[in-house]
């Protein structure tokens, strides 16, 4: 009963309450006058948040770049980006300024150039695709800015930041793209690119017209290309090591960064401009030399074991020179493949920005063995190329490998004599060295004869070093188990990494290693057998050394070039076994050597002189003995 009479209390107190509400709120109401300044003051507010949103719709400001984009004629806006921009505030009232970008391509290159800024933001070399089989795309996902930076009525200003208006053209079958940074209708900055088709050289020139007052051409005006170049090849390391900055300055004078770390050079009077991402390319040529270029390069890759995006950062930044108050530059742009016959077509020197090797290597290289491979690997499979071309070197090389073997020979039938008299004068090293030498010299049998052959070799075989690293007929081509010559070849994936080696087995390395031990163990065989003389190699340490070397150093190397040093060491090794069983006839090489003993032999002015010496030198240790006794 209690609980009732509480509910009944409640409600009757709820409905007081709202009672005295309600007679509080009609004493208080707001009088005639009162509502209209409320009508008018909302109207005022209205009005206000209209004219703002106004101006927003108007002005869009990008608090990254600090710049203005006005999308319509209002004159709030306008006085706004002047502020900011001054007469480039024209560039942000154009349609272009809301973004957007255009592609100009032919049947090898596209490219995609950006509104902002006017630069290319992506270039693709089609028909060819990295080791994981996607597109090549050099440029793409902001890792390149080509920027202009300059003074415009006591403003600093980025081209990158500001909205170029594109206009796309044809120049006979070539697609032309102005892109123009405008002040006004007639006066801008231009960026004009023209392909032309089966081609990845394109025109780029770069010019003012109308900004005399505008840009200010007393104060340094810089043109500034960064890029980071993609990874496109399995290895990291081996990739890396090849990608590398080159140009051209003060004529026909090359040079290069540094592959690894950072580096830094700043060069006078450059003509080009190589960003080498290995098999690839992104070049800047300009017809008249940047007066001065501060050139920086970064390698990227800290440890080969992570699966890196990026292998180096370069950059280019270059000092342009007006003329007359403007700007005017022919320029040329490459995006494509780092190819010798390609390049060289060219001309300008770009063959210069392969690393093709200096002096005679080089000249090899040019002349010799990057023409003939061409030959070769247009109607051969590239593998059977490098077996055909190794034949041909080894056949061209084959009487000067004849020598060096007769010159083995004659040293292996002299080593009974040679043993005699290193028992005869057993301790004295001195007159060991005397007799050896003179025995030598009358049977015509000196080592320097087997030695020089193989010198006059080596050109070509650092030649050929040189040559496979950067053969770009070698990329994407298989051969037996090998799917990339111009990548090392995978019969066995380790679990595990192994520094210096990698984290897998190559086979090429293996079966060159087993090749050049048997031929070292042809050759060095019978300096084995004879006592090690003080100072002279200990011939047993090279026979092991060098076929490790190979097994271990070239295990990431292109496997085109395993294979060809496994062939090239098959082919020596039967060359030599010819030369021994079906040339060489060993006792008349013998009977030779016996008649050359008996006749008087002159010696030159060298081995006199070497002979005084020796004698002088042992007549010096004698004095030497005797004063301790």
């Amino acid at each position: 009963m209690e609980e009732k009479k509480f509910d009944i209390n409640s409600i009757i107190g709820f409905v007081l309450i709202g009672a005295i509400l309600l007679f509080m709120l009609y004493q208080n109401q707001p009088t005639e006058e009162e509502l209209e300044a409320a009508r008018i003051e909302a109207a005022k507010e209205e009005a206000e948040q209209a004219a703002e949103d106004s101006t927003k719709q108007a002005i869009s400001f990008d608090e990254a770049t600090e710049q203005i984009v006005v999308s319509s004629n209002d004159s709030v806006a306008m006085a706004d980006a002047q502020n900011k921009l001054g007469s480039f505030a024209y560039s942000a009232s154009l349609p272009s300024a809301q973004g957007g970008t255009t592609v100009i391509e032919n049947d090898v290159l596209k490219l995609t150039v950006s509104n902002k800024g006017g630069y290319i933001t992506e270039a693709l070399v089609k028909n060819e695709s990295n080791y994981l089989g996607e597109p090549i795309y050099l440029i793409k996902d902001g890792n390149a800015d080509l920027n202009m930076q300059f003074s415009s009525e006591n403003r600093l200003l980025n081209s990158r930041d500001l909205f170029f208006e594109p206009e796309l053209t044809q120049n006979g079958d070539n697609p032309v793209l102005s892109m123009k940074l405008k002040t006004s209708a007639n006066s801008f900055l231009e960026y004009r690119y023209e392909l032309r088709p089966g081609e990845y050289m394109l025109d780029f020139n770069l010019r003012t017209q109308g900004m005399e007052g505008i840009m200010d051409t007393s104060r340094p005006i810089n043109l500034d290309w960064q890029l980071q170049a993609y990874r496109t090849a399995r290895s990291i390391t081996y990739e890396n090591r090849y990608t590398r900055l080159t140009y051209q300055y003060e004529g026909d004078k090359h040079s290069k960064l540094s592959p690894g770390g950072e580096d830094d050079e700043l060069e006078k009077d450059v003509s080009w401009m190589n960003f080498r991402q290995h098999f690839f390319s992104s070049m800047l040529l300009t017809d008249e030399a940047f007066p001065e270029v501060q050139f920086t390069s970064t390698d990227l890759v800290e440890d080969e074991t992570v699966d890196t995006l990026y292998t180096k950062r370069y950059g280019a930044k270059m000092l342009l020179e007006p003329k007359g108050g403007a700007l005017s530059y022919n320029m040329n742009m490459y995006y494509g493949p780092t190819d010798y016959q390609i390049l060289k077509e060219y001309g300008r020197n770009l063959d210069e920005a392969m690393p093709l090797g200096w002096g005679i290597f080089g000249v090899i290289n040019k002349y010799f063995i990057i023409p003939l491979f061409g030959f070769l690997s247009g109607f051969l499979p590239a593998g059977i190329a490098i077996i055909v071309l190794t034949i041909i070197i080894k056949i061209m090389l084959s009487p000067v490998q004849y020598r060096q073997y007769v010159a083995q020979a004659k040293m292996k039938i002299l080593k009974p004599e040679l043993d005699e008299i290193r028992q005869e004068y057993e301790g004295d090293n001195m007159k060991i060295q005397q007799e050896t030498m003179k025995l030598q010299n009358i049977a015509g049998a000196s080592p320097l004869k087997g030695c020089l052959p193989a010198l006059m070799q080596i050109p070509v075989f650092y030649a050929l070093f040189t040559f496979f690293p950067m053969a770009y007929d070698l990329r994407g081509k298989s051969f037996l188990w090998a799917d990339d010559l111009s990548s090392y070849d995978v019969v066995y994936e380790l679990p595990f990494h192994i520094p210096f080696y990698g984290d897998h087995v190559s086979l090429f390395p293996i079966l060159a290693s087993i090749a050049i031990f048997i031929y070292m163990r042809m050759t060095m065989g019978q300096s084995m057998q004879a006592q090690q003389q003080p100072g002279m190699p200990n011939m047993k340490f090279l026979m092991y050394l060098s076929p490790l070397f190979m097994l271990v150093f070239f295990n990431n190397y292109a496997s085109g070039l395993s294979l060809y040093y496994f062939t090239s060491n098959v082919l020596t090794i039967s060359i030599m076994l010819v030369i021994k069983n079906m040339i060489l006839d060993e006792d008349k090489i013998h009977a030779k050597i016996q008649e050359n003993k008996k006749k008087p032999k002159k010696q030159s002015k060298f081995q006199r002189k070497m002979s005084e010496m020796m004698e002088q030198a042992e007549q010096q240790k004698k004095n030497q003995q005797r004063a301790r006794k």
